[in-house]
C-alpha cells in the first residue's frame, strides 16, 4: 500500500532529524576556542554539558505532549488517549540508565567517528534481545536469533575498520578510536536494560509515548545538571580534554561558547533535533509500523557517513561499508524483514512458518514505542 503524503513526511522528518541529531554533537566537538581565565584555545570537549541539552530536548517533548492534549479536548470529540494515571517515579529508573547511556556515548564521540558511533549503536538489538530472554521470558524466534549473530559479524567488521583506520587518522589515536568503540558498545548494554525496564513497569500502564519521553527528559536533565557540580570538582587527569582535567567543566563550556558562539547553534540542533525525531518516531510507530521505524533508523547511519564524508570529517574505508551492510542485514533478518521475500519462494516458504513460531508483537513493544537514540536516540 502506498504511503500518504503525511507518512512520507514524517518518515523524512524521522530521517533528517535523526541524523542532525549526531551530526550537531559531532560537529560542536569539533569547535575550539578558548576557555575561562585566557585558556588557549582547546577543543570543545564537554560531553556531560551535551547530554544536559539531549535531555532539554526531550523534556520539551511533555510540553508537545500538553499542548496536543489541550487543543485535543478542546474538539468536539476528543480522541487522545492519554493513558492510566501513573506514579511518574516509574520512569526514574530508566532515566538513570537513559542518562547514563548518553553521558557515555557522547564521551565516545569525541574519541571515534560519527558514522562508526551511529553503527556501533546497532548492537543494542543483541542485549535487548537477551535480556528480553532473561527477565521478560521472551522466546526469540529463529531469524532474532540469526539477525543477532549477523549484528555481531557486522559489530566485528566495524570495529576492524576503525582498527585500520586509526592506524592513517591524525585526529583520533588508534587506542582513543578503540577506546570510544568500546565505550558505545558498554552504552548499549544499558540502553538494552534500559528498554527491558519500560517494557516491565512502565508501559503496562499504557503511558503516552510523548509523556513518557518527557517524564524521562525531566529526571534526566534535573539529576545531570545537579551532577555538573560536583563534576566540576572530580580529576580524572588525561582521560578529560579540559584544561582543569576534571569529568566535567560546565563554566569552561559557557566560556568557550561565548568566544564561538557558532557552538551555540550546534548544540541547539542537538536539542531540537532530538525533540523532532522523538515525535516523528513515535509518529511513524502510530503511522506506519515499528519496523519501519527501525529501517529508517539504519538508513541515518547512511545519511551521517556520507555527510561526514562530503564535509571531510573522515575518509573513506570499504570495510566500512561491509560493515553497514551487515549490520543493516543483521537489523533487518531481526525485524523479519526477509519475510516477504522468502514466502515468494516455494522451497523457503516453511522458514517464514518458524520464524512466526516467535512472537513479531513483541518486538513492536520492545523496539517501537521505545526510545531514539540518544537516544537520543539518540
Amino acid at each position: 500500500m502506498a504511503w500518504t503524503k503525511y507518512q512520507l513526511f514524517l518518515a523524512g522528518l524521522m530521517l533528517t532529524t535523526g541524523s542532525i541529531n549526531t551530526l550537531s554533537a559531532k560537529w560542536a566537538d569539533m569547535f575550539t576556542a578558548r576557555g575561562c581565565h585566557d585558556d588557549p584555545e582547546h577543543t570543545f570537549s564537554h560531553p556531560f554539558v551535551q547530554a544536559v541539552g539531549m535531555f532539554l530536548g526531550e523534556f520539551s517533548c511533555l510540553a508537545v505532549f500538553y499542548i496536543l492534549l489541550c487543543h485535543d479536548r478542546r474538539s468536539p470529540e476528543p480522541k487522545m488517549n492519554t493513558g492510566q494515571s501513573f506514579n511518574p517515579l516509574l520512569f526514574f529508573p530508566p532515566a538513570m540508565c537513559d542518562m547514563t547511556a548518553t553521558s557515555i556515548m557522547y564521551v565516545a564521540l569525541n574519541m571515534t567517528s560519527a558514522s562508526s558511533f551511529q553503527m556501533l549503536r546497532g548492537a543494542v538489538i543483541i542485549f535487548t534481545g537477551l535480556l528480553s530472554v532473561a527477565f521478560l521470558g521472551r522466546r526469540l524466534a529463529l531469524n532474532q536469533w540469526l539477525g543477532i549473530m549477523i549484528t555481531i559479524l557486522g559489530l566485528v567488521i566495524v570495529g576492524l575498520a576503525d582498527f585500520v583506520s586509526g592506524h592513517k587518522d591524525d585526529s583520533h589515536k588508534l587506542s582513543d578510536v578503540l577506546t570510544g568503540d568500546l565505550l558505545i558498545i558498554m552504552a548499549q548494554v544499558i540502553v538494552s536494560v534500559q528498554m527491558v525496564l519500560e517494557e516491565k513497569f512502565v508501559y503496562k500502564h499504557d503511558v503516552h509515548p510523548l509523556r513518557a519521553v518527557g517524564t524521562e527528559g525531566f529526571f534526566g536533565f534535573v539529576v545531570l545538571t545537579l551532577l555538573l557540580i560536583p563534576m566540576y570538582f572530580i580529576h580524572v587527569g588525561n582521560f578529560s580534554d579540559n584544561p582543569r582535567h576534571v569529568l566535567e567543566d560546565a563554566l569552561d563550556a559557557f566560556c568557550q561558547i561565548g568566544h564561538q558562539p557558532l557552538i551555540v547553534l550546534a548544540l541547539l540542533g542537538n536539542t531540537v533535533s532530538i525533540a523532532f525525531f522523538n515525535f516523528a518516531g513515535i509518529s511513524v510507530t502510530k503511522e506506519i509500523s515499528a519496523t519501519t521505524r527501525m529501517v529508517l533508523d539504519s538508513l541515518r547511519t547512511l545519511v551521517i557517513w556520507a555527510v561526514s564524508l562530503a564535509l571531510g570529517w573522515e575518509d573513506f574505508h570499504g570495510l566500512q561499508v561491509l560493515g553497514f551492510l551487515v549490520l543493516l542485514l543483521g537489523t533487518s533478518v531481526y525485524n523479519g524483514l526477509h519475510r516477504p521475500l522468502l514466502a515468494r519462494i516455494p522451497c523457503c516458504a516453511w522458514m517464514v512458518t518458524v520464524d512466526e513460531e516467535g512472537s513479531p508483537e513483541e518486538t513492536e513493544r520492545l523496539f517501537g514505542e521505545g526510545r531514539v537514540e540518544a537516544n537520543g536516540d539518540h
